[in-house]
């Protein structure tokens, strides 16, 4: 009875108020009220109606500017989207975690043995178990319980589906097991230690953090373990901008030695000064140094630590202009970000396949349609995905048409800041 009657109260509209802070535009309401009820339902299939069941949603993110920083203790500005990840659970009083994803292979296994398995790195199981331990290691509590989830972060988008997937089975661990009296900070840095440490990927805290809290955050990782957050007021709609994605179609698959490179050869120029991240060598001393530098590093470590230099500084910038309101110098801002990633950290495309270039390609239409209009660049880790494209509202339905056209099939995708993070809805 518990998941009929919420199944009734989402399409009777009974939890649109909260379902209007997730999704901001009207129009995708009632998408989302039959997606969650159709939620609900294939729970109750799968695990029949238990006398408590939760509502979660957990929100893909947006990397506005600042990339490939966070990983060397840099500066970023991000937003959580309303593209999300849902999950309908129930505790259990056995040990054992049931996740059943739309679209994936079950995930089944004993809280009771969290060790890591080779046999799971890189999938999401191994996510789910790296969660669980870390939560242990942390001194909470964990236990078992069952969930369908379903989400609409597109994999390979840029958006962070991994992100949404692990916040997310961190909120369902701190809502069943702690309370909720965990901070979403610590949730993210958590799916940060699970995708590090278990799914072997080694990304920075960005991803986790800007899904976690929700809205515009202004992110310095000076010290990963405590990061600085401050929420920021962004409004797209006043600098006249649509704000899309366009989805290049070329997947991330066997492209994590091509990830893993920018930091570790930015790291090896900050070895260069006896110091392990480059947040922590001067920018001054870094350009008097640079003949000496191209003795110990490759010149693309040198070219990628100018990157970083002048990326944190694209991010002040950013912050300052988006305080006093001066949206054509954030444009322009946006603009030199995606030039410096191109020219500078190069992770538009891979070197183990230069003769397929669909984000040079998408980046270069962006450029000649556009003509200093608006603003485009890469978004995210790059080697394919997406291009983050603010397009001026007379121009967005022929955007639309040209981007599609030159990819071969409708590929834009208008995007949202939503202001709320990972979240329990009931």
């Amino acid at each position: 009875m518990v998941v009929l009657n919420s199944i009734s109260q989402i399409v009777n509209g009974l939890l649109d108020d909260q379902l209007k802070q997730l999704y901001s535009d009207v129009k995708l309401l009632e998408a989302q009220r039959t997606r969650y009820a159709k939620a609900l339902w294939e729970f109750a299939n799968l695990f029949g109606s238990p006398e408590k069941a939760a509502l979660f949603s957990s929100p893909g993110r947006m990397e506005i500017i600042g990339n490939h920083t966070d990983h060397n203790h840099g500066l970023c500005i991000a937003a959580s989207v309303h593209a999300d990840t849902i999950a309908v659970a129930s505790k259990t009083n056995d040990p054992f975690v049931d996740i059943y994803s739309e679209g994936h292979k079950p995930i089944h296994f004993s809280v009771d043995d969290l060790s890591k398995k080779e046999t799971e790195i890189g999938k999401s199981c191994s996510l789910v178990r790296g969660i669980a331990k870390r939560f242990r290691q942390c001194g909470y509590k964990i236990g078992g319980f069952c969930a369908f989830t379903t989400s609409d972060v597109p994999k390979g988008s840029g958006l962070s589906s991994s992100a949404a997937f692990e916040n997310l089975v961190g909120s369902i661990l701190n809502y069943f097991y702690n309370e909720g009296k965990i901070d979403p900070v610590t949730i993210a840095k958590i799916g940060r230690f699970a995708e590090n440490h278990y799914y072997d990927k080694p990304c920075g805290l960005l991803d986790q953090l800007s899904s976690a809290c929700g809205g515009t955050l202004f992110m310095d990782f000076a010290d990963p373990e405590k990061p600085c957050v401050e929420s920021l007021s962004f409004d797209t709609e006043k600098m006249g901008c649509v704000l899309c994605l366009v989805d290049i179609g070329e997947r991330h698959n066997g492209l994590v030695g091509d990830y893993a490179s920018i930091p570790q050869e930015m790291k090896q120029v900050a070895g260069f000064f006896g110091k392990e991240v480059l947040r922590e060598v001067s920018s001054v001393a870094f350009f008097k140094n640079l003949s000496q530098i191209r003795k110990t590093c490759s010149d693309r470590a040198i070219l990628r630590a100018i990157h970083y230099f002048n990326e944190n500084q694209r991010v002040t910038d950013f912050k300052e202009n988006i305080q006093k309101g001066r949206y054509d110098a954030i444009l322009s801002l946006i603009r030199e970000s995606g030039k410096s990633s191109f020219c500078y950290n190069q992770n538009v495309f891979s070197c183990s396949g230069v003769q397929r270039q669909g984000l040079s390609l998408a980046l270069a239409v962006c450029d000649t349609f556009l003509s200093g209009r608006g603003a485009f660049r890469l978004h995210g880790g790059g080697f394919g995905g997406t291009v983050l494209a603010f397009v001026p509202n007379d121009l967005y339905n022929a955007f639309e048409q040209i981007m599609s056209d030159t990819l071969g099939e409708p590929c834009v995708k208008k995007i949202h800041i939503r202001s709320v993070g990972c979240t329990k809805l009931f």
